[in-house]
């Protein structure tokens, strides 16, 4: 969500007549679009925005905006630390930074925080979708669509709530318009993003949630040929969603379904709502109908009160599931939250780091056992363009979101977007390596449709 908030921000200066900056020494506008889910984030943040201080002064013209979710948070306390900040400015009116930019340029220093979406602001209106279908991506043919805001869910280490505000859904008409354009455009995946995809809806019906009529509705636009979304709550997974993806042939086989803990103790620490069977048997539902499903997960190490008897029930649940991929936290107390207020609970820092390096070895041992099963296979994949490693490779990405490394076509080359069927040769713990079969689509004309400032 982040990554496409940064997005729309590039977008919305480009239409406002700013070009990309080749760096930061000649850049007129620096913004710093910020997280707060962990402590390091924040560091890094104030570190980087330490080191422009003297860069600020001897380029008195240049502006400095910050955003996002520390902004929220922190609010006047950017200012206090750094006052060489023009403009702060929140998750609720990201669409507003040109504005604001151009405020502080002729009264000063300005800081605007919303405590939650503004009529003018807001995610239903027009300007909002303007300025997501504006937005600068780094792939022209795969695009995020942010079908909700905010999260009504209260789990103990998340301060999400406290700086996204309650659950807003999008109207579902709103979301498919935006998926056309974007199609039109030449777009041919998008991934769905909200804090919790599974209750997309439920607060515009006040009773049950749309997510799955929203995924077969996606996938019925003409152009748009893969469909994702992140993320899921294992608690609200329902059966209809299920079956949507199972019979929705666009929506891709993979499911991210955060675990967070296999200790049933630190799931209702962590205000969770299921258990560890819970969550297994409805992943097995989901794989039961949905063949081939690849599955990936988040893992929180060190929550407050975790002894070895939970973190071993977490290695035994990783185990059974054999997840395609995880993604592993420690534990970082963020102020507000019901877990920072548990202090006299923390694991001690070694225990945490002997525990993160025993789950890394469960994860990487599951996602190389699931990558060797898919040698021999052909696999259609996506083309994202030359690997950063070594540009005489290129990469792709597998309807179960694997990445994959082969060598183009000497004479023809392959172009970014276009759909290929790859042999896949060999595996290897974070993606494949394939041969070149045959190309099957290549990107289409897209319109260039001009944006226009104000």
């Amino acid at each position: 969500m982040n990554e496409h908030d940064s997005e729309r921000l590039a977008g919305a200066l480009t239409a406002d007549g700013l070009v990309a900056a080749p760096d930061l020494e000649s850049a007129d506008v620096v913004v710093f679009n910020t997280c707060c889910i962990r402590e390091n984030a924040d560091n890094k943040f104030y570190g980087h925005l330490g080191n422009l201080k003297t860069l600020r002064e001897s380029r008195p013209g240049m502006q400095i905006a910050v955003g996002g979710c520390l902004a929220q948070m922190d609010k006047e306390r950017i200012r206090e630390r750094a006052s060489h900040v023009d403009v702060v400015f929140g998750t609720h009116n990201l669409s507003r930074a040109p504005e604001l930019l151009r405020q502080a340029a002729e009264q000063g220093p300005v800081v605007e925080i919303f405590d939650e979406p503004q009529p003018a602001a807001g995610p239903s209106t027009g300007d909002q979708q303007a300025v997501a279908l504006a937005a600068v991506r780094d792939l022209p043919y795969a695009a995020w669509v942010t079908i909700q805001m905010g999260c009504d869910n209260s789990c103990a280490f998340c301060i999400v709530p406290s700086v996204r505000g309650p659950e807003v859904s999008r109207p579902m008409s709103e979301l498919v318009d935006e998926v056309e354009v974007l199609a039109r455009r030449g777009v041919s995946e998008v991934t769905l993003l909200g804090q919790n995809v599974n209750s997309y809806g439920r607060d515009l019906t006040r009773r049950r949630p749309l997510f799955a009529d929203l995924l077969r509705a996606t996938g019925a636009v003409e152009g748009i040929r893969r469909v994702r979304f992140t993320s899921p709550h294992p608690k609200d997974l329902r059966p209809e969603t299920i079956a949507a993806m199972a019979e929705t042939e666009e929506v891709c086989n993979h499911l991210h379904l955060p675990l967070q803990s296999g200790s049933d103790a630190m799931l209702a620490a962590m205000r969770r709502g299921y258990t560890a069977e819970r969550y297994l048997q409805r992943l097995a539902e989901a794989r039961a109908a949905i063949p081939d499903l690849a599955v990936t997960t988040d893992l929180i190490v060190g929550f407050p009160g975790e002894t070895e008897d939970d973190f071993e029930r977490t290695l035994e649940v990783a185990a059974e599931t054999s997840y395609d991929s995880a993604y592993t936290f420690i534990f970082s107390p963020r102020p507000g939250t019901r877990a920072a207020a548990m202090e006299e609970r923390f694991v001690p820092a070694d225990v945490i780091a002997d525990r993160f390096d025993r789950l890394r070895v469960v994860v990487e041992r599951s996602a190389l056992a699931r990558h060797r099963d898919r040698i021999g296979r052909v696999e259609e994949v996506v083309v994202e363009g030359p690997s950063k490693r070594d540009p005489s490779v290129v990469t792709g990405r597998t309807g179960q979101n694997k990445l994959v490394h082969f060598r183009p076509d000497a004479a023809k080359g392959i172009a970014s977007g276009s759909f290929a069927e790859v042999a896949i040769t060999g595996a290897a713990r974070h993606h494949l390596t394939g041969e070149l079969r045959a190309v099957t689509a290549r990107p289409w004309h897209r319109v260039r449709i001009p944006v226009i400032a104000g």
